[in-house]
């Protein structure tokens, strides 16, 4: 092959790298305004879903016809091409693990299929992690020697729960555990639990103790309450918001409700 032929294979080739090349950019191109699509979307989708809890406290607050109740109901709304549902739900109906007693703490583990050694040593435990060392809970099980036994770097402090996502640390805790209680638990309702606004577990944990417990505070149950905002766009992406609020004083000028916790569903 003379020296015109090589060139020519030289410039052929040069043009095929050359080619090679530019997909390569506009492929890598075209990924990232997918990507940068898709975070818009979400984005769009998270805002949407903030609103809602908004939108469902204005209508907790609401004295008209509009007001809907902490009654865990459905409330669907079209905003163009999303759609929001909402739900109110009263943390009246938990159980607070930091004043709940050794027998309705038993109870709940019983009634979300803890086996009756397993639930005893999980209730005293728990009780072990509210109470300080040098209180009522020196002669408890589950005190820092436990865990220090069992290898953790870490102990019992001997003050209330700060979540309820906090007894995943507790000795003898499982994530399969945890995840079948926390949702019956609440840290901000400061009574017994209210019947009438409890879940079946909860019901059949206040049963086996057999307590006179209060059967119906609506006024009282909607003080406190969770939220929860699912935002979809037609495309199918979604976006979720938890939220737990607090009704203020009707002369507190500062707001109408306060923000207790706000975060994603399940990041408890």
């Amino acid at each position: 092959m003379n020296d015109g032929g090589f060139a020519l294979l030289i410039v052929l080739w040069t043009v095929v790298l050359l080619s090679f090349l530019a997909f390569a950019i506009a492929s890598a191109g075209r990924g990232q305004m997918h990507t940068t699509d898709l975070l818009r979307l979400h984005a769009r989708l998270q805002h949407e879903a903030d609103g809602g809890v908004w939108e469902a406290a204005f209508h907790l607050l609401d004295t008209s016809a509009g007001h809907w109740g902490a009654d865990g109901a459905d409330h669907p709304i079209r905003r163009g091409n999303t759609r929001l549902d909402l739900r109110i739900t009263s943390e009246a109906g938990k159980i607070n693990p930091n004043i709940a007693s050794t027998q309705l703490l038993l109870a709940l583990l019983r009634a979300t299929g803890s086996d009756m050694h397993e639930a005893q040593a999980l209730t005293l435990n728990i009780r072990a992690w509210r109470f300080p060392a040098s209180s009522d809970g020196a002669g408890l099980p589950g005190g820092p020697a436990a865990y220090v036994a069992a290898g953790l770097p870490y102990g019992p402090p001997g003050t209330p729960f700060q979540s309820v996502g906090e007894l995943r640390l507790v000795l003898g805790m499982t994530p399969v555990l945890a995840a079948r209680i926390i949702p019956h638990l609440s840290i901000y309702w400061d009574d017994e639990p209210v019947a009438g606004q409890a879940d079946p577990v909860v019901r059949q944990a206040m049963m086996s103790v057999g307590n006179i417990f209060p059967t119906d505070e609506t006024a009282r149950a909607e003080q406190v309450v969770s939220i929860e905002s699912a935002a979809t766009d037609r495309s199918g992406a979604r976006a979720f918001r938890h939220a737990i609020i607090m009704k203020t004083p009707a002369d507190n000028a500062t707001a109408p409700v306060r923000v207790l916790e706000w975060d994603i569903p399940g990041g408890k």
